[in-house]
């Protein structure tokens, strides 16, 4: 063919365009672009950061890569099989990959490159990933630790976030969190690496006895110690969460308690009688449970012959409860809770150690108030009612 003059080119290029182009009015609308909300319903596991492309342009790609028409590139394999590519397609999507191809040797218009290390399907499975962004779910699950290694090392960060998104998703197990979790480190994936110490915690009995496991004891003792202290960890965070709800539990049976006795002196309980009046036969039962479980203590109390503190046990409880009262007690001048004044006059006298030991348990019984939030209100209203 003879060479094309490139007058002629420029010439074309400086001609005007026709009529037709010019006018707006013929220039279809072009279709509205599809809804994210369309999207989120119709692909709601779909990787973060994942694009939407049209079936047939994932098909021209995979067409290209299949049949190698035009490839300049092979890609030899562990097992000396090779795979034919394109070198703007590699390095486009991969930069360590067009770094490769740059260095390499070119013999009849053919670039030789070698991915070592990994199996030939592994390779394939990635080379195609590079040309339309597709993966077979086969190819994946059987290949996917290969695939996060070379997404790693050739710079794929798309193909390392579907990895990850796979393994997270339900892909890791028992049998291969192990070998996920050296991975995770050698890879830069923090992420995928404390999902894998979080499942190593939960089900330390069955992962400890797996065969990755053992290998990863002998090969790498400090990353063994390192979960083992970990598991130290997380169940003394989970016994102390439960000393915690334990207290809290205290707390807030003792300001349970001061509401009831406030209710018991100022309004009368039906369970105990109310105040200066006779309890009716047919009165029901008081339903508040702390007036339950003061009612014994205030019957002894008032009917005890030692009444000492010190001296008898569930009196020593009733004055202990008192003093509670009197320390919380913001009207002792009008309070008909017994002893409250006498208290608040004894509070002058203690020592300073004693004082603050009831001041640290007055603010936590107060901070077991607030944490019951509204609910405080609802319920001091029921005991109004009772």
């Amino acid at each position: 063919m003879e060479e094309a003059n490139p007058a002629t080119f420029l010439t074309m290029l400086e001609e005007p365009a026709s009529s037709v182009s010019s006018n707006s009015n013929s220039i279809p609308k072009p279709p509205p672009l599809p809804s994210k909300s369309y999207i989120r319903s119709e692909h709601p596991n779909r990787p973060p950061g994942c694009s939407f492309v049209v079936k047939e342009t994932k098909n021209v790609w995979d067409k290209l890569f299949k049949e190698g028409y035009g490839a300049d590139v092979y890609i030899f394999t562990e097992d000396k099989s090779y795979i034919l590519a394109h070198s703007y397609v590699l390095g486009a999507a991969s930069p360590v990959l067009g770094d490769v191809i740059q260095q390499s040797k070119v013999k009849c218009g053919m670039r030789y490159i070698r991915i070592p290390g990994v199996p030939y399907g592994a390779v394939n499975a990635f080379v195609r990933f590079l040309y339309s962004s597709c993966y077979d779910d086969k190819k994946m699950k059987e290949f996917i630790l290969h695939l996060l290694v070379l997404s790693h090392c050739y710079s794929v960060p798309s193909l390392k976030r579907v990895c990850i998104h796979l393994l997270e998703q339900g892909w890791l197990t028992s049998e291969n969190v192990i070998d996920v979790l050296q991975l995770a480190r050698s890879c830069d994936a923090p992420r995928l690496s404390f999902v894998c110490v979080h499942m190593v915690v939960k089900d330390f009995k069955t992962i400890s006895s797996t065969e990755g496991w053992k290998v990863m004891k002998r090969a790498n003792p400090a990353l063994e110690q390192e979960l083992v202290e970990a598991l130290v960890e997380a169940d003394s965070r989970k016994q102390e969460k439960l000393r915690k709800m334990e207290e809290k539990k205290v707390y807030l049976e003792l300001y349970e308690a001061m509401e009831a006795l406030l209710h018991i002196c100022k309004e009368g309980c039906r369970t105990i009688g109310p105040r200066d009046k006779m309890l009716k036969g047919s009165q029901v039962a008081c339903n508040f449970p702390a007036c339950k479980g003061l009612e014994s203590l205030v019957r002894h109390f008032s009917n005890c012959k030692t009444r000492v503190p010190g001296g008898c046990v569930h009196c020593k409880r009733m004055w202990q409860l008192l003093e509670l009262h009197s320390r919380m007690c913001s009207e002792p001048d009008s309070c008909k809770v017994p002893l409250c004044r006498h208290f608040k006059e004894k509070m002058r006298q203690q020592c300073k150690k004693d004082e603050t030991k009831w001041k640290l348990l007055v603010s936590k019984v107060v901070a077991a108030k607030i944490a019951l939030g509204p609910f405080s209100a609802s319920r001091s209203s029921f005991i109004m009612t009772c």
